[in-house]
């Protein structure tokens, strides 16, 4: 839509009128001036699409050993080149990623929901309940995380059910039920700021029981730190997944990820160094695009920033 123009004769003034623009307009155009969140954006795509296409496109077995290639250094046929067992470096990062994604996706998923549902009962309600929760918020922060990480996922390794017993469902469980404090003060301050606005008012003076007010007017407004939390939240529960993994509680083998990689990748570091390398990279590379992702989500979403 062309810009309108009205002149102004008797001041000699010349009025451009620009077009209302839709928020997701403004929002993906302050974001497209952010070129390290674009590049990030890019990454991401990029890392994402390689992890669903590359094992079904090639159809090769990420588990299937191969005694007559173990650790041949990358080459034409094998990009990344192999690991200890001859299996193809590169199927088995991608692989592994979308394993790595979909636990940090879900992760994020179960702590946002939590500290959002705390958080905001926290800060709509105040006095007694906001008290309790958020004394119980500063009790689980106090608890070091990797201890209580460490001692679930033992708990679970032990056990008999195979659904809990070294698959990818309680990493997502452990690390989103004790991930869930920081988007839980976060989205409390929020709401305590919007929750004494004119529009409150007016909603509650309509007859807005409290969970209208609290779901259809206080949420929407606070939903952009909840947007940029999230997606920071993604990168650290990657990172999270590896650190276990890595230490041997998270994910089993033979179910490849980016943490029991480098794990298996340890013992061979001198004769075989791209076992640790590529993995190693992917995970730098996905937790530092989605870190600048946030970051131009945060300026784009800042009703304050100037560009």
């Amino acid at each position: 839509m062309a810009e309108v123009a009205a002149s102004l004769p008797e001041l000699g003034l010349e009025v451009h009128i620009r077009p209302q623009e839709s928020m997701r307009r403004i929002v993906w155009r302050h974001f497209s001036r952010h070129k390290p969140a674009v590049l990030g954006l890019i990454t991401v795509t990029l890392i994402m699409s390689l992890c669903i296409i590359v094992p079904w496109l090639t159809g090769y077995d990420a588990l299937q050993t191969h005694v007559e290639s173990i650790r041949l250094r990358p080459s034409p046929e094998h990009i990344f080149g192999t690991d200890e067992l001859g299996r193809d470096l590169f199927v088995r990062l991608c692989d592994g990623g979308r394993v790595s994604i979909v636990i940090g996706l879900a992760t994020m998923i179960v702590s946002i929901f939590l500290g959002t549902l705390i958080g905001a009962t926290a800060g709509f309600y105040g006095g007694r309940v906001d008290n309790v929760l958020m004394r119980f918020t500063d009790f689980v922060l106090s608890i070091p995380q990797l201890f209580l990480l460490l001692l679930f996922a033992q708990l679970l390794r032990t056990t008999n059910n195979p659904v809990l017993s070294g698959g990818p469902l309680p990493i997502i469980v452990i690390i989103g039920v004790l991930s869930w404090p920081g988007a839980a003060r976060l989205v409390r301050g929020q709401f305590l700021a919007l929750k004494s606005r004119e529009f409150v008012d007016a909603a509650r003076m309509s007859g807005a029981t409290n969970i209208r007010l609290m779901v259809r007017h206080i949420l929407p407004n606070a939903a952009s730190p909840i947007i940029v939390a999230a997606t920071l939240r993604v990168g650290q529960a990657i990172i999270t997944e590896s650190t276990l993994s890595f230490l041997g509680y998270g994910v089993q083998p033979p179910t490849p990820t980016w943490g029991n990689m480098l794990k298996n990748a340890q013992v061979q570091m001198v004769i075989a160094p791209w076992t640790a390398i590529f993995p190693g990279m992917a995970i730098l590379l996905t937790v530092l695009a989605l870190n600048y992702i946030g970051d131009g989500l945060r300026d784009a979403l800042d009703p304050h920033h100037v560009q």
